[in-house]
């Protein structure tokens, strides 16, 4: 059996709720057995036969328009890879512990184009940091989140590629709990 973390992008926002409860019985009928939710933010921890874990993206994304009636973004990770995720130290380890940083993980499907890594490293500024380790943008905020000019959608954008973000402290959650 394979562990997965599903990252939903989108799930509870625009006037759609949707209960984690409820949530967990939809990946139950896809036969995933273990199936939990950690925070109501859409990450679905799951067991599986299969490896693929494109396919599985197909699949619950197919699974969750037909039963929810909207687009639900899914970015799966095994959980040795959100551990990996968690430990990396793209901004040096100091960086998260100075209170007024934060830092954020954007999942997304594949790595960036060279060209779209050089987009996204042209985002820097005084305030805001941007990293790619393969298929995650790491994006550290200097100071209050409303000091930064960037959003996980210009990430999105500027990568040409869909992602959901994550703080930092859900990802080590995560890692810490499953890892």
């Amino acid at each position: 059996m394979n562990r997965y973390i599903a990252f939903l992008r989108a799930i509870n926002v625009g006037g759609h709720t949707v209960k984690m409860d409820h949530l967990r019985t939809l990946f139950e009928a896809l036969r995933f057995s273990n199936v939990a939710t950690f925070i109501a933010s859409g990450n679905v921890i799951f067991d599986t036969k299969s490896a693929d874990t494109r396919a599985l993206e197909d699949k619950i994304e197919r699974h969750l328009k037909k039963a929810l009636g909207y687009d639900v973004a899914t970015f799966i990770r095994s959980v040795p890879e959100v551990v990996a995720a968690a430990e990396y130290q793209p901004f040096g380890p100091d960086a998260t512990r100075d209170n007024g940083y934060s830092m954020f993980v954007v999942f997304i499907r594949e790595a960036p184009s060279v060209a779209g890594q050089r987009k996204l490293n042209g985002l820097r500024t005084e305030v805001d940091e941007v990293h790619v380790n393969g298929r995650e943008i790491y994006w550290g905020i200097r100071g209050g989140f409303s000091d930064s000019k960037l959003s996980g959608a210009l990430l999105e954008k500027t990568a040409s590629l869909p992602g959901t973000a994550r703080n930092i402290t859900t990802v080590r959650k995560l890692a810490a709990k499953y890892g």
